[in-house]
């Protein structure tokens, strides 16, 4: 039974997935360290929006909610419900990481379509979303691996492997490999989805610059937000899984 091989195999070439390069990108070298910099610089501002916007609405909360507090508290009810669907009475303590990932990877998706990346001039490549990249698509799904692994355990300790030779010791390979193909699922589905939406209204930009393309970018505004709710109903689904130990 070749498992672990096929295992190492596969854990390898998600691990090599951070070297691949589309286009020209710029580096910084810190030290020994080389930082993506198209990314850190996109990701400090996603990270700057999303702090403006919540010290901005909640800094100074009201008994009768203003409009922007009222914002906020429903994008909460709403991680909440989702959370306690997916994960069960033990939702708590995941409703910040399950925000956080939504929220992140909204913000990120939408500010690929809204953003004038393009007009900002770098020496080598482009500034675009985020999750235009798979290195930030890669780190989020590895994120959202550990979190299910702790959550198993935390609850299970070592009786959470039992759930490899579940429902029969015959799947064992199978459950195995499941959890290399969860994170290469989740990173690969969030970064092509970005990555054409954003090649289309390029191209339809040089095209028809004037009308075709606007629909488009309404479009793409709906589909990069259904995958940041993709992306965090599947992780809470696995952090459930994990905890509950079904499938």
């Amino acid at each position: 039974m070749n498992v672990i091989p096929c295992s190492i195999k596969t854990l390898k070439g998600l691990y090599d997935i951070s070297g691949v390069e589309v286009g020209q990108h710029l580096y910084w070298q810190i030290g020994g360290l080389q930082i993506h910099a198209q990314v850190l610089i996109t990701s400090w501002v996603v990270i700057a929006i999303l702090l403006g916007s919540v010290i901005i609405a909640v800094r100074n909360p009201q008994t009768i909610p203003t409009n922007g507090q009222n914002f906020f508290e429903y994008i909460l009810e709403f991680i909440r419900d989702l959370s306690k669907t997916q994960i069960g009475e033990e939702y708590g303590p995941w409703v910040p990481f399950i925000g956080t990932m939504f929220l992140f990877i909204f913000v990120s998706n939408w500010s690929g379509a809204l953003l004038p990346w393009k007009i900002i001039q770098l020496p080598h490549g482009e500034l675009a979303a985020p999750t235009n990249d798979i290195n930030t698509t890669v780190a989020l799904a590895l994120l959202t691996s550990v979190a299910y692994f702790y959550a198993g355990l935390s609850k299970k300790g070592l009786g959470y492997f039992g759930k490899y030779i579940q429902p029969t010791p015959i799947l064992l390979p199978i459950n195995i490999l499941e959890d290399f193909t969860k994170p290469l699922s989740l990173s690969f589905r969030l970064f092509g989805n970005i990555l054409a939406d954003e090649l289309v209204v390029v191209v339809l930009v040089s095209l028809v610059p004037s009308v075709v393309p606007i629909p488009v970018m309404f479009l793409g505004l709906f589909t990069s937000g259904i995958q940041a709710l993709i992306f965090a109903t599947l992780a809470a689904a696995y952090i459930g899984e994990s905890m509950e130990g079904h499938h």
